[in-house]
This record gives C-alpha cells, sequence and structure tokens, in this order.
C-alpha cells in the first residue's frame, strides 16, 4: 500500500509481540525494523515481521526512515531509547511504566513537552468504553472511596522465565505494584484526579525458593486524593489460590465495579437502576489505531495519556517503594 507508515520497535519482548499482533493486519502500516539488546531475539522478531535488524536505537533511527517508533522496554531499561526518539524529533509510543528513576522521567518530560514531540504512553484502559462512561458520571458525582488490586499467584520460573527474569527483581521492575497495578494507578488517576498523599505497607518472606525474587509479595497501599477522596490499592504475587484484577470506585449516588484485565464494569445507581459495559479484548489494537492515526494527522485528541502525563502515575508508585521503605507518608509535589 502506498503511503505507509513505517514504525520501529525499540525491544522485542512480550510487548512487542502483543502490538505486533494489531500492527501486522493494519494495511496502512508496516513494521519495518526491529531492535534489542538481545540481537538473536530482535532478529527473531523481525524476521516473523519482514523487518530489519538494528543493532542500536541511534542507528535505527537514523537509517531505517520511520515515521514512529514504540519504545517495550522493562522499567530499568528507558532512557536511551527516549533520548534517541527525541533528538530525531520522531512520535514515540512507550509502554507503561515510562522507567524506574523518577528524576529521568521527569527530565525526558520536560524535553518532551519543551520540543512539542508527539507521544503516546501505554495505558490502554483509557481507551476503554466502560472506563470513559464511569469518568464521564464521576464528574458530576466525584469519588468519595475507591479500593482496588491485583492478587496473583507466586511467580515460576517456564519457558520465557530467562526473558521475563526481571519481573521479579526489585531493581530492575520496582515490583509489582510499580510495574503491573500502575494501571489501576493511572485509572485512579483518570477517573479520580490527582493525588496528594501516599502511604504504604509491604509483606515479605511468603514467596520462597524463587530463584533472583527480590520483589515484595504483596503491597497495601492508601492514597489521599486532592479532591478529598481516599483509595485503597493491593498487590500481591503470593496468593496461589484466588486473585484476579478489580477496581470499585464509589461515590455519592453511583458505584462503579470493573472487573477483570479486559475491566468489565457494571454501574449501579442509589435508584436502583444500573448498566453493564463489557470490556474490551482487542485494547492494545484500539490505542494502537488512535496512536498511528495521531502520527499520520497530527491531530492529538484521540491519545488520553502522553509521556508526561505518564510520569505523573509513575510518581505515585514511586512513592509507595519511598513510603514502603521509609515507614512514612509520602506527599506529592506536582
Amino acid at each position: 500500500m502506498a503511503n505507509q507508515l513505517r514504525v520501529g520497535f525499540i525491544g522485542a519482548g512480550g510487548m512487542a509481540r502483543e502490538h505486533a499482533k494489531g500492527l501486522r493486519v493494519m494495511n496502512d502500516v508496516v513494521i519495518a525494523a526491529v531492535t534489542d539488546v538481545v540481537r538473536d531475539r530482535a532478529a527473531a522478531l523481525a524476521a516473523t515481521l519482514g523487518a530489519a535488524t538494528y543493532d542500536t536505537p541511534e542507528q535505527m533511527l537514523r537509517d531505517a526512515g520511520l515515521d514512529a517508533v514504540y519504545i517495550l522496554l522493562p522499567p530499568f531499561a528507558h532512557g536511551e531509547a527516549e533520548r534517541a526518539a527525541l533528538a530525531a524529533r520522531l512520535p514515540f509510543f512507550v509502554e507503561k511504566p515510562v522507567g524506574l528513576d523518577l528524576g529521568l522521567s521527569r527530565e525526558l518530560a520536560r524535553e518532551v513537552e519543551y520540543s512539542g514531540l508527539l507521544t503516546c504512553a501505554g495505558y490502554m484502559n483509557r481507551h476503554r468504553k466502560s472506563v470513559n462512561r464511569a469518568r464521564d458520571l464521576l464528574s458530576a458525582d466525584p469519588a468519595v472511596l475507591v479500593h482496588g488490586g491485583w492478587i496473583g499467584g507466586s511467580p515460576k520460573p517456564g519457558p520465557d522465565y530467562s526473558i521475563v527474569h526481571w519481573w521479579i527483581q526489585k531493581d530492575k521492575s520496582g515490583g509489582q505494584f510499580h510495574e503491573q497495578v500502575t494501571h489501576t494507578i493511572d485509572l485512579l488517576r483518570y477517573l479520580c484526579g490527582e493525588a496528594e498523599e501516599v502511604f504504604a505497607y509491604s509483606a515479605a518472606g511468603f514467596n520462597r525458593d524463587i530463584p533472583g525474587y527480590t520483589i515484595d509479595d504483596a503491597a497495601v497501599v492508601n492514597i489521599k486524593l486532592r479532591s478529598g477522596g481516599v483509595a485503597n490499592l493491593m498487590a500481591c504475587t503470593a496468593s496461589n489460590a484466588d486473585g484476579g484484577v478489580w477496581l470499585n470506585v464509589y461515590a455519592g449516588k453511583t458505584a462503579f465495579k470493573f472487573t477483570g484485565w479486559e475491566h468489565t464494569l457494571t454501574i449501579k445507581r442509589a435508584g436502583g437502576d444500573g448498566e453493564e459495559i463489557a470490556g474490551e479484548p482487542d485494547i492494545f489494537a484500539v490505542e494502537d489505531r488512535i496512536f498511528l492515526d495521531a502520527v499520520r494527522s497530527g491531530d492529538r485528541s484521540g491519545i488520553r495519556s502522553t509521556y508526561p502525563d505518564a510520569v505523573k502515575t509513575l510518581e505515585i508508585s514511586v512513592a509507595a517503594s519511598q513510603s514502603i521503605a521509609s515507614g512514612k507518608p509520602v506527599h506529592l509535589t506536582n
């Protein structure tokens, strides 16, 4: 197809494969280039896509003739890729969370804002019909109490263990609350407004005999909102009998109950009537289409999370880690 958008991937892991599913069936898009610190992994993905392989982000952005780039990296690996995209003035999509080093992420956010570069962060739930229906209603009936969590079982080495082992290392992933529950933190901000204080506790020592495991087994994080509402978010990687993903938002006249990764929504009203809205199973493709349409047209109105906005979500999970370490509440300055 003429006038196809040429896209490159920085990172060739699980999220790259996930985004590739939707992109490769878009007639107006071609994944033209892939780079990864593990060259064999980049070459393997590139071979399935008919793409070229490059040794570094800088080389790829210089030589591949791209229109946009996807930054699909673990939290600890961010920085070089974003700087390369900024230097090349190339619009970028970045998966969540956008980093581990808050100071670096804030610096990059300032550079993005100063340059005016088009960016999109991978908080895909902001594009769900259920989430935006709740947001509309909460604008007139604000949240009083929010409760949510991601509860899962103990990590077990498997076929992809050598690839994903970074997730169980605190200095690489930031822990489950930072890397996974970040989606729920972001929804809290999107639905209920900004936070002003964070106070957290963690549990450890329940998961044993997992090589390289240094993350918390569980965390409970209390968050005070600027609106006056309060929230409690939970994480667990040690519940092997039951678990799941949920977010409950309680307002004066309405209650919103999101369930599952797809965030299917049940709305209840004080008068007794309600609504049910199913979650989209193909949400990655939805957010990819919105980002690439913005790249093509220059119209950014469909993008609901930019890199600078995603840094505000990062601030909350970093504050939770700081609170766990200090035993004290952390006040957010931004």
